[in-house]
C-alpha cells in the first residue's frame, strides 16, 4: 500500500531531515576539532620534550675555587660535542640543589652522594646522580698542634655543620679514637650520636665553607678539601690527619632533575667532565689529594 503524504507533511517531514543532517554534520564536526586539538596538544608536548632532551646551552652550579677551575676545561670539552655550559657559581652549600630543582640551572656539581640523599630525604627533591667526578679525603687542620697525640683535654673541634659532612667528621674522629658513636658506620651521626668522649672535646659546627678560615678558632677543624684549598690548605702538606680513601663512599656528583637524567645533553656533559683532559686538570689541580671517580 502506497502511502501518500498532503503538501503540508511533506513540507514538515523535509525538514525534519534536514535537522537531522544538520545535527550529524555539527557532531561529525565538533569530533573532528576536539580530535584536531588532542593532535596539536600531543605534538606540542612531544616538540617540548624533544628540545629540553636537545638542548644546546645549559647552566651548571658549581662552587667558586678551585673546582670550577677545572670545570672551565671540561667546559671547552663540551663545546666539540656542540654543548654550551654557563657555569653559574655558589659559595654556600644549601642553595644548588633547590636551583637544580626550581629549575633555575639545569644541573650542578659540588656534592658527595650521602650530601645529596640528605638533601632529598630533607626537601623532597625530585633530583638524580648524573654522573661522578672526584672523591677527595676529608682532613684534620690545625694551627695549633703538629700531631693528633697534642690535642689536649677540654679542646675545641670544628665540623661541618650539614648532616652529610658533619656526619663524615664524627666518623674520622671516630676512626682516631678521640670519641665513640653508636653506630661507626652512620654516616649522618650528630654529636648526639657520641656515647664517649674521653677527652671532653668541644665539638662545634659551622658551616663548611666557612671553617677553612675560622681554623684559629678550634684546636683542630675538620675541613673538606675543596673549602680547604681555597683557605690555603693541603690535605697532603697540612693535614695532620685525614680519611682513608679506601671504600670511601664520598664520591663527588654531577646531579640534574630526574625527568632529565636520559636526556642527552647529560650525556654530552657527563662525557665532557669524563675525559683526559680533565683527569689531568684534577691532577693539576689537586694533585694526590683527589683521585677521579670513572
Amino acid at each position: 500500500m502506497q502511502s501518500i503524504l498532503n503538501p503540508s507533511s511533506k513540507s514538515l517531514y523535509l525538514k525534519e531531515q534536514e535537522r537531522q543532517t544538520h545535527m550529524t554534520l555539527h557532531k561529525l564536526s565538533w569530533s573532528a576539532s576536539i580530535g584536531l586539538l588532542l593532535f596539536l596538544f600531543a605534538f606540542f608536548l612531544s616538540a617540548t620534550f624533544s628540545m629540553a632532551a636537545d638542548k644546546s646551552k645549559i647552566k651548571l652550579g658549581v662552587m667558586e675555587g678551585h673546582e670550577a677551575t677545572v670545570w672551565k676545561v671540561a667546559v671547552e670539552q663540551a663545546k666539540k660535542t656542540g654543548l654550551d655550559i654557563e657555569l653559574v657559581y655558589f659559595s654556600d652549600y644549601a642553595l644548588p640543589n633547590d636551583a637544580v630543582n626550581s629549575g633555575d640551572i639545569d644541573a650542578n656539581a659540588f656534592q658527595h652522594t650521602p650530601y645529596l640523599n640528605s638533601q632529598i630525604e630533607q626537601r623532597g627533591y625530585k633530583l638524580s646522580i648524573a654522573g661522578y667526578t672526584f672523591i677527595a679525603p676529608i682532613g684534620v687542620y690545625s694551627h695549633k698542634i703538629k700531631n693528633i697525640e697534642e690535642l689536649k683535654d677540654g679542646a675545641s673541634i670544628g665540623i661541618p655543620n650539614d648532616p652529610s659532612n658533619g656526619g663524615r667528621a664524627l666518623l674520622l674522629l671516630n676512626s682516631l679514637d678521640l670519641i665513640k658513636l653508636k653506630d661507626p658506620h652512620d654516616i649522618l651521626a650528630s654529636p648526639l650520636d657520641i656515647i664517649e668522649n674521653p677527652k671532653n672535646l668541644k665539638i662545634r659546627e659551622l658551616d663548611a665553607g666557612i671553617l677553612g678560615r675560622a681554623i684559629d678558632d678550634f684546636d683542630i677543624a675538620i675541613i673538606n678539601t675543596n673549602w680547604a684549598l681555597v683557605s690555603g690548605l693541603n690535605l697532603n702538606k697540612d693535614a695532620i690527619a685525614w680519611e682513608k680513601a679506601d671504600n670511601n663512599p664520598y664520591n663527588n656528583i654531577i646531579v640534574v632533575r630526574t625527568s632529565d637524567k636520559d636526556a642527552s645533553w647529560v650525556k654530552k656533559l657527563v662525557a665532557a667532565y669524563n675525559s683526559e683532559p680533565v683527569r689531568a686538570k684534577i691532577k693539576e689541580v689537586f694533585g694526590t689529594t683527589a683521585q677521579t671517580s670513572w
